[in-house]
């Protein structure tokens, strides 16, 4: 499909979503009706991310774990998004390569297998063996790849340009600029292999006095920004249970190797894997741990390191205010977000007791309320914590299947103590007290309190709704008044040209008084616009 159609294709399914959105404003539909808009608009946009693939595939994986920005209906639909694409014809993979070694395959190989073992939306990977046999993953960028992303990124910033300007969308609350931007950033990262060789190297240079890590090897000599070379490793997913049981480890070992791995990753500035799925994590026989694919990495800076700890301690502690600080710091509440609000949604969410009596609630339609909360309030979770969280998230399923709730605790606690006496951490200090005298979820308030927790959560999301709707009605009032204006401008015009005196003098008026409405609700809107971050303006 040629460039042009692709992009008509895009801009033609989102101009259809924005009408629909308007018709669904001006007809004030209930909000049954919303999550059913929701879940076609979902399906609509899932099927043409498999019809036109490409980058298109990549935004749909990244947006689907945007919870926090986007409806509920929306995500379902696009959640679980595999990028498995049909691989490229062997020739156009070919010359790729050989375009870019400069030379023949058989030069460098003994042998290629001309059938992708995996085909994604940017790279394709191929089974080699070198001149000196040994066996390699040779990673290639599709054909036209850099093409196709351009014109999705064309595609995609008129998409945002128009929705920023016409579409009735909370930009307070939901900064489509930055999102654009952070997606960028990351798929730009994926699409450069000498980044992700580095990557590598970095992780085997921090891994290297690790017996139990396994980082394949880089063949820096045959990687290029197109091409990357890696040596070959076997082993076992983690999902595979047939072949769990035949370790020379148990499943509790494996746990506690998994945890040795990842847990430093999440507490300690730097890189970490921000994709660490079943395909991309194995285990060897010996029970060595596999990483893989170093395209989509993470990094938390030292001030974000130190901010999420005190972030860690402040709730622990129940010091919502410093919480409150610390979100703030981190990027994840706009400034207009009211601080007081803030510490008391955080009071009520954190008011669970003990693990039997969180069974007694129903946790899915809390964790509905808490989503549906979340995205009445001025936040928006910066894409390297949404990255952090999924690697948890991620993690945290691969392990539930290894081991019991008790013993990952148990583990946890093992594995954190040991972490915490190598680093030599004091900082963390509070947090190993509390893992070591407190036994998870214990009671903080009466079971009472904390039955009351979803009319309490109603009544901040009513507050912070109300807040939220006046800023729409003033970006509203100002479009529209705008528009009359220029109506206006038009009349005149006419009225002129056809010497109707009568028209010209309406249109003279409406052009004052509607002019006068635009400077004032304009003049309202700048005043709330400027306690906004300088980043998420205009």
């Amino acid at each position: 499909m040629s460039n042009i159609k692709r992009m008509s294709k895009v801009l033609s399914m989102a101009f259809v979503i924005f009408i629909q959105i308007y018709w669904y404003k001006v007809t004030k539909k209930t909000e049954a009706d919303w999550e059913t808009l929701w879940v076609k608009i979902g399906s609509r946009f899932r099927k043409t991310l498999f019809e036109l693939e490409g980058l298109l595939i990549k935004v749909g994986q990244l947006l689907s774990i945007r919870a926090d920005l986007l409806p509920n209906g929306f995500i379902r639909q696009i959640q679980g998004l595999t990028d498995q694409v049909p691989p490229s014809k062997w020739e156009e993979i070919n010359s790729i390569v050989e375009a870019e070694w400069g030379a023949p395959l058989d030069k460098f190989l003994l042998h290629i297998e001309k059938k992708a073992i995996a085909s994604a939306s940017i790279g394709e990977v191929y089974k080699g063996v070198l001149k000196n046999g040994e066996s390699v993953a040779i990673k290639v960028q599709r054909p036209n790849i850099q093409s196709i992303i351009q014109t999705d990124f064309r595609t995609l910033s008129i998409i945002i340009w128009f929705a920023h300007h016409f579409v009735p969308m909370p930009k307070g609350f939901i900064n489509l600029k930055v999102l654009f931007k952070e997606l960028k950033e990351v798929i730009v990262q994926e699409l450069d292999f000498s980044q992700e060789k580095n990557n590598l190297h970095q992780c085997q240079e921090h891994y290297k006095s690790v017996d139990v890590v396994k980082i394949p090897t880089v063949y820096s000599e045959l990687c290029t920004p197109n091409v990357l070379v890696m040596e070959w490793v076997d082993g076992i997913k983690l999902t595979d249970e047939e072949g769990i049981s035949q370790l020379e480890i148990t499943k509790l070992q494996l746990a506690e190797r998994l945890m040795e791995v990842f847990l430093p990753q999440w507490l300690e500035p730097g890189m970490f894997h921000a994709d660490p799925h079943s395909g991309n994590v194995l285990v060897s026989k010996e029970g060595q741990i596999i990483l893989l694919d170093f395209g989509m990495i993470g990094n938390i800076s030292k001030k974000d390191a130190t901010n999420f700890q005190t972030l860690i301690e402040s709730l622990l502690s129940k010091n919502y205010p410093k919480a409150v600080e610390c979100l703030t710091n981190l990027g994840f509440l706009l400034p207009e977000a009211d601080p007081r609000t803030m510490e008391k949604l955080m009071a009520e969410l954190l008011s669970y007791q003990s693990t039997t009596q969180l069974k007694e609630i129903d946790l899915i339609a809390l964790k509905l309320e808490i989503n549906d909360i979340i995205q009445a309030l001025p936040i928006q979770v910066p894409t390297k914590f949404v990255f952090l969280g999924r690697s948890f998230i991620t993690m945290e399923g691969m392990l539930r299947s290894l081991a019991s709730d008790e013993e990952l605790m148990n583990v946890l606690k093992t594995v954190f103590m040991s972490w915490l006496s190598k680093k030599g951490n004091n900082s963390w200090s509070f947090l190993s007290f509390w893992l070591q005298s407190q036994p998870l979820f214990k009671t903080i308030h009466s079971f009472t309190e904390f039955l009351k927790l979803p009319q309490k959560l109603e009544v901040i999301k009513e507050t912070e709704q109300r807040r939220h709707f006046q800023f729409t009605i003033y970006e509203n009032n100002k479009k529209k008044l705008f528009q009359i204006v220029f109506l206006g401008i038009i009349g005149i015009g006419i009225g002129i040209h056809t010497s109707h005196q009568l028209f010209l003098q309406l249109s003279v008026g409406v052009s004052i008084v509607s002019g006068v409405g635009y400077f004032w609700t304009s003049f309202k809107l700048k005043r709330w616009m400027k306690f906004m971050h300088e980043k998420r303006r205009g």
